[in-house]
């Protein structure tokens, strides 16, 4: 391999990109090598960061918990969420409904969202609306808020940070919304369109994803087909225009570009890597220092999809949800290794 003197520079034109689930990690457990992987970059200053459909944390908690599984240091901003982009609405939309796991409310408040409403907090002001709902009393009083003007006030948007826990209650409450008279709870609108009466976005189309189980599992990209298909049932078969980030996205492969050059910087002192600004969701980095990034992924639909329509080169990896002799049509790889770790050896033996 090239010595490591010769890599330790700043005019290295390279940079990594790597999913977490699947690639660093299985299930809560690391991925070995995963570790070994990521310190050979940190010691030849390779700029990379994460770039995850997971989400329903801050990036803060989960650079530290990342830090302490892999014993790698990872700054949180090395971390791209799949709703990590929903920091660009935080001022275009007063009221929100963030739609995830009770977390979900911590990380839009965060993010500068001003008036936060999560799912429970609709169940918690009448349980009717969920008629259906597992949730238990107990759960409900822990999780949810009392807020006294959820139906004299409209709600302006539909944000899905993370896969919810109660599929059915959450489909009917955003459905409500989609359907609803300007956006107020407990009306319904007359006209029947493509566009809902509030916008909805997603915060990815992942259809399947990897865990610690043997098989594939669900992933929001399910829940967003039902909630579509609902949609469109009630709205006399016409489809529900909807916003999806996550990969694999263009706007969200620009965001991340973004942010890989912010770390670069900072990498090299360029920069202090303060998040006072933060791009636009849509617009591509006008000058990249980089001639190539690496995008090392486990989802031939997603990491690998999205990156090579982006211009990446890309490293498909055997730890998650691909499986040797799966087909995967029109996205293939630079290369497709057995671990995270021949990823970045690879790559650094044929290209730097």
């Amino acid at each position: 391999m090239t010595p490591r003197r010769a890599l330790c520079t700043a005019s290295k034109p390279i940079g990594f990109v790597f999913d977490i689930d699947g690639v660093l990690l299985r299930g809560k457990n690391p991925i070995p090598s995963a570790s070994k992987a990521l310190s050979l970059l940190n010691d030849i200053k390779i700029p990379y960061i994460l770039l995850t459909n997971g989400g329903g944390k801050l990036e803060t908690e989960r650079a530290k918990a990342l830090s302490r599984t892999l014993n790698v240091e990872i700054s949180p901003l090395q971390i791209v969420q799949c709703h990590t982009p929903f920091k660009t609405l935080a001022n275009k939309f007063d009221r929100v409904l963030a739609v995830g796991t009770p977390s979900v409310r911590e990380v839009a408040e965060a993010y500068g969202f001003k008036d936060v409403v999560h799912q429970y907090d609709i169940v918690r002001y009448n349980k009717n609306i969920t008629p259906f709902s597992a949730l238990s009393r107990e759960q409900l009083m822990q999780y949810s808020k009392e807020i006294s003007n959820l139906d004299t006030k409209r709600f302006d948007a539909i944000l899905v940070f993370n896969d919810p826990l109660n599929w059915a209650a959450d489909i009917q409450i955003m459905c409500d919304l989609l359907n609803s008279q300007n956006g107020m709870l407990n009306t319904v609108r007359k006209d029947k369109s493509e566009t809902p009466s509030i916008p909805i976005f997603f915060s990815n189309k992942d259809l399947l994803w990897s865990n610690a189980y043997n098989l594939n599992r669900f992933g929001q990209g399910a829940f967003r087909l039902l909630v579509r298909k609902l949609y469109c049932e009630t709205n006399n078969g016409k489809p529900l225009i909807d916003f999806v980030t996550g990969k694999p996205t263009k706007l969200t492969y620009d965001f991340a570009h973004h942010l890989l050059i912010r770390w670069r910087d900072v990498l090299f002192q360029h920069s202090d890597g303060s998040p006072a600004t933060l791009p636009e969701l849509g617009i591509a980095p006008k000058n990249s220092p980089f001639t190539d990034v690496f995008m090392v992924g486990d989802n031939p639909a997603s990491d690998i999809a999205g990156a090579i329509n982006y211009g990446w080169s890309t490293c498909l990896v055997k730890t998650g949800v691909y499986r040797e002799g799966d087909c995967i049509g029109e996205n293939n790889p630079t290369m497709t290794v057995s671990d995270v770790h021949e990823a970045v050896t690879n790559v650094l033996n044929r290209y730097v």
